[in-house]
């Protein structure tokens, strides 16, 4: 178990020797083994060798060595150091403190490019490679790691100094080569195939041959960065003796002349390559390149094109590449400020442009100031006529530009975007820069041009918020007037729902900025909105213009807690004055008060008066009835009962009209109540509002009707019951007690129908009605809803919406019928089944109606026999009882002939028969209502099938979709049979106690 460890990372040298050092295709076999051995034993050397010890971060430490180091070299330096140290521990920006301070040191003792390397020093053949001939590829890659020893141990020499012995800054001298350099560095060292140098060279060392163009270039780029500086050049103005006086060490000793050391700027500047246009013409025409101007060096061929000169090398190419973007993006954003803008916000976005890009020319001023300053002091004897000393450089353009070319991108960026937005959308792009963008630079500048770029969206707004105008010529806000022409628009006004104030101004979603939430926006809407429904609607500009006056504030971007605490005071003031005029001037709420009373029947004692006093009217053709009756007939109800005492504004507003008249209807069928409606209440209680209460009016009606009918009848049969309807004929007695019963029943339905409908659903609705129009908070747009959601749940619980069945049934039976399916689920509707009920029950009346005429008839015959018995037991004499009556008399043909009798016996089963047909229809459409109630949702519904069938005397019924009709078909024969049965034995229905004969089955 000891060798796995061992075994696998033998495994993952060897991976990596294989994946890293490429193979020789010409050498044979044994020399790639004894290659890769090499590999693997060097690899294995250094894995056992210990680790170097790290670099501490210690910057007091570092400063103290540098401080030494001034003292030692420069005293005058060392104070101006310490400032400089005390202001750079004061930033907070910079975590590195002690690499910068390190680095500094290092560079300090940067070596002397005019001093050659140290000769080379003859290693040791490594483990393993003494017994043979070397390979060529192994004598390179020997040679490659001694290179890089030499040039380990040559920095070690050349950083000897007034440096101390602590390991936190100074790496060690022996740290062993990296692998991966050496075969990287062996493909450069591939060409050359010299041999390693003797140490005992005695010559001087001869200077390295100049390179070309091409590989100062390659060597510059190259992967790891420069490896030592370029090799010097002939100046002009230096003799070849200067070029041969270079130290190097003679005889072995190890004297070294004394070195120049000089920063960067300046070993680049004495080895540096001469090009045309120089750094200074270049330096001279950049200020004319930043602003977007051609030069002679730097000329502009289109817009989007900048020339460079093809003379230039690569480091000077990247550098003008850097300087190019900020003048290419300042001459396209210079075209983008003169082109004419869309709208308020587009030209303000182009004002604000035009703002940073004079900061920026005074950039470009103050960088041309320092050129020609540098320009000025400029040493045409100096190498490169010492512009590395001036101070200006190409490179530190780029650096100074820098930021500016951010600005610039971003604007270039935005200016672009503008094209295809406008409004709220181009403040949302640009808030998404400030907010979204994870540079700080980048969103300090967002935000200092949306301060300018929201001005006009901040001028519009305060004028709806506090004038209630839309002040947008461009369609930039996003709050618009409403297309006459939409479809959505249309759409409304065909269902009655439209009013002037869900009609005139509306929300644009996509034009709300990202600068406020929905519901901010939102409330902008509704105090815009409502302000302008004020002074239009309303008339009340005078409060409008004084609250204007009083609170208009300037609206700015940046505090947005104080926009939120002003936009939330306007609200509140604006909201607050609209609910007060519309509830005392315009009389709101007593209007829908009123509309309760009256047209819901909420006013019982005046309802039962008119009803009272317009039946006679009533049962008379719809042609015959005449509008100053029902006039007189209306003000006699409200004179005789407690509507007198409502206020003459609600009185005048109630009045009796005739709907549109069809062939055969009679006054009940065509009566109406109505109570009209006029601006501003008309937004609250719109033309759909208006259908919906006449809708259910006409039902409520029609019950009443109904109970008023079955009412007088009722009373006419139990009077008639003591008097006129008694009889000695058991199927006459019993055919009376089977009406009263059914008359029982019909009752009973329309008063548990009437009492659910007025009580579990308007009464119901109407608290929560009250509940959520009287809270504080409550806005116009609150009691719209609340209102319509008081129609819907009466208009749907009071069976005047709900459907007998889902849609996916109804859509079922269309397709097997062939039908649409919205014809089928209305023929089924709660409201046909009712309808069909309460025709059912008035025809029954009449039927009720002609057995009580008939029972006067057969009660007035036996009246007027017993009569003539009398006459004849008193007279016994026949002829003088026909010289006594006469066949002139109307008593001739009653008293003594048999074909009177047979008149009034005749017409008996057919009412009969008529009255039994009409109660087993009665009680089959009631099963089925009862069947369709059991299986709604709604827990009001269901609980008017158990109160309409509290003990059982029914047997709801489900219709069948396939035998679905407007007759109540799809109920069996036996089924209703089986129901008179249950019936006969007895229940109590409807509080009556009602017993059937075994006769009616």
């Amino acid at each position: 178990m000891s060798h796995a460890p061992r075994n696998r990372i033998s495994n993952a040298i060897d991976s990596l020797i294989t994946h890293l050092v490429p193979s020789n295709p010409h050498d044979d076999e044994q020399t790639a083994q004894e290659r890769h051995d090499a590999c693997f034993e060097l690899v294995r050397a250094i894995f056992e060798r210990p680790n170097s010890p790290s670099i501490s971060a210690d910057v007091n430490h570092a400063s103290d060595l540098i401080k030494r180091k001034l003292i030692h070299s420069n005293p005058s330096q060392a104070l101006r150091f310490s400032n400089l140290y005390t202001r750079l521990l004061s930033l907070p920006v910079l975590n590195q403190k002690w690499a910068i301070l390190y680095l500094l040191y290092q560079l300090s003792d940067s070596p002397d490019p005019n001093e050659p390397p140290p000769p080379p020093r003859q290693p040791a053949a490594p483990h393993g490679l003494t017994s043979r001939e070397p390979s060529f590829r192994d004598r390179e890659l020997q040679a490659q790691i001694l290179r890089e020893q030499e040039e380990t141990q040559a920095e070690a020499e050349n950083c000897q100094g007034p440096l101390p012995a602590e390991p936190s800054f100074r790496e060690p001298a022996s740290r062993e080569p990296n692998f991966r350099e050496s075969v990287a560095q062996r493909a450069a060292g591939r060409a050359t195939g010299r041999s390693t140098a003797t140490a005992e060279s005695k010559t001087p060392t001869p200077a390295p041959p100049l390179v070309s163009e091409e590989e100062a270039v390659n060597n510059v780029f190259a992967p790891g960065g420069l490896k030592k500086l370029p090799t010097e050049r002939p100046r002009r103005n230096t003799n070849a003796e200067e070029a041969r006086s270079q130290p190097g060490a003679v005889d072995g000793s190890t004297k070294k002349s004394t070195r120049d050391v000089s920063i960067k700027s300046n070993l680049l500047a004495d080895n540096s390559l001469e090009f045309e246009p120089s750094e200074m013409g270049l330096l001279r025409d950049l200020p004319f390149t930043l602003q977007g101007l051609s030069s002679t060096t730097l000329p502009f061929t289109r817009d989007t094109v900048l020339k460079l000169p093809p003379t230039l090398p690569l480091p000077i190419v990247s550098l003008l590449h850097t300087l190019a973007e900020p003048s290419l993006l300042y001459r396209g954003l210079a075209n983008f400020v003169k082109s004419p803008a869309k709208g308020l916000l587009g030209q303000s976005l182009r004002a604000a442009i035009n703002n940073e890009l004079r900061s920026y020319l005074t950039l470009v001023a103050t960088l041309e100031a320092q050129i020609r300053r540098a320009l000025s002091s400029l040493d045409e004897a100096a190498p490169r006529g010492g512009i590395g000393k001036a101070g200006v450089t190409l490179k530190r353009c780029v650096v100074w530009t820098r930021e500016a070319t951010m600005g610039l991108r971003l604007m270039s960026l935005i200016s672009e975007e503008s094209y295809s937005k406008q409004g709220g959308q181009l403040i949302s792009l640009i808030h998404g820069f400030s907010t979204s963008h994870g540079d700080p630079v980048v969103a300090a500048f967002a935000e200092r041009l949306l301060a300018d770029v929201t001005r006009p969206f901040y001028d519009i707004l305060r004028r709806w918020i506090y004038d209630g105008e839309l002040s947008d010529p461009h369609l930039e806000f996003f709050v618009r007037e409403q297309n006459p022409n939409n479809e959505k628009q249309n759409e409304s006004k065909a269902k009655g729902q439209a009013s002037v104030w869900n009609s005139k101004y509306e929300v644009v979603d996509a034009m709300v900025p990202s600068i406020m939430t929905p519901d901010f926006a939102q409330k902008v809407f509704l105090i815009g909105k409502s302000l302008n429904f004020i002074r239009h609607s309303c008339g009340d500009s005078q409060w409008v213009d004084a609250y204007s006056k009083t609170s208009s504030k300037e609206l700015k971007y940046g505090d947005t807690a104080t926009l939120e605490k002003w936009i939330d005071d306007a609200y509140k003031t604006t909201m607050q004055r609209l609910m007060t005029l519309m509830n005392t001037r315009f009389r709101l709420f007593d209007h829908l008060q009123a509309l309760k009373n009256y047209i819901l029947l909420g006013q019982g004692d005046f309802i039962a008066l008119l009803m009272e006093s317009l039946a006679a009217n009533l049962d008379r053709p719809a042609g015959a009835q005449y509008r100053h009756t029902l006039t007189a007939q209306l003000e006699h109800a409200i004179r005789g009962s407690n509507a007198q005492y409502d206020s003459d504004e609600v009185l005048r507003r109630l009045d009796a009209r005739m709907l549109q008249l069809s062939h055969g209807d009679i006054g009940w069928d065509c009566f109406t109540l109505e109570y009209k409606i006029d601006a501003p209440v008309d937004v609250v209680v719109t033309e759909w509002g208006n259908r919906q209460y006449l809708k259910v009016f006409n039902f409520l009606w029609r019950i009443k009707r109904v109970e008023f009918a079955l009412a007088s009848t009722w009373r006419k049969c139990m009077t008639g019951a003591r008097g006129v309807l008694q009889s000695n004929d058991e199927i006459v007695l019993q055919t009376w007690k089977s009406t009263r019963g059914t008359l029982a029943e019909m009752i009973h339905f329309v008063g548990q129908l009437q009492y659910y409908i007025l009580f579990e659903v308007i009464e119901s609705s109407w608290g929560e009605l009250q509940k959520n129009i009287r809270k504080e908070d409550c806005t116009l747009d609150d009691l719209i809803r609340a209102h319509t959601k008081y129609l819907t749940s009466i208009t749907h619980k009071g069976l005047l919406g709900a459907r007998r069945r889902q849609h996916h049934d109804a859509q079922k039976e269309a397709a097997s019928l062939g039908r649409d399916a919205s014809e089928v689920e209305d023929r089924n509707s709660y409201m046909v089944q009712l309808s069909l009920l309460l025709r059912n029950m008035l025809d029954y009346r009449d039927s009720v109606d002609g057995l009580y005429s008939w029972s006067v008839s057969d009660f007035t015959r036996r009246q007027e026999v017993d009569t003539v018995s009398l006459l004849r037991k008193h007279r016994p004499n026949s002829g003088d009882m026909e010289s006594f009556v006469g066949p002139d008399d109307p008593f001739f043909g009653s008293a003594g002939g048999v074909g009177g009798n047979n008149n009034i016996k005749s017409e008996f089963p057919a009412l009969q028969e008529r009255l039994k047909q009409l109660g087993v229809s009665f009680r089959q459409r009631l099963q089925i209502l009862l069947g369709d109630l059991a299986y709604q949702p709604d827990v009001d519904m269901r609980f008017l099938g158990v109160s309409m069938n509290f003990n059982d005397v029914y047997q709801p019924v489900r219709r069948k979709s396939g035998k679905a009709g407007a007759g109540g078909g799809g109920v069996s024969a036996g089924g209703g049979e089986k129901q008179q049965q249950q019936q006969q034995q007895g229940g109590n229905v409807g509080n009556v106690n009602v017993s059937f004969s075994a006769s009616r089955a």
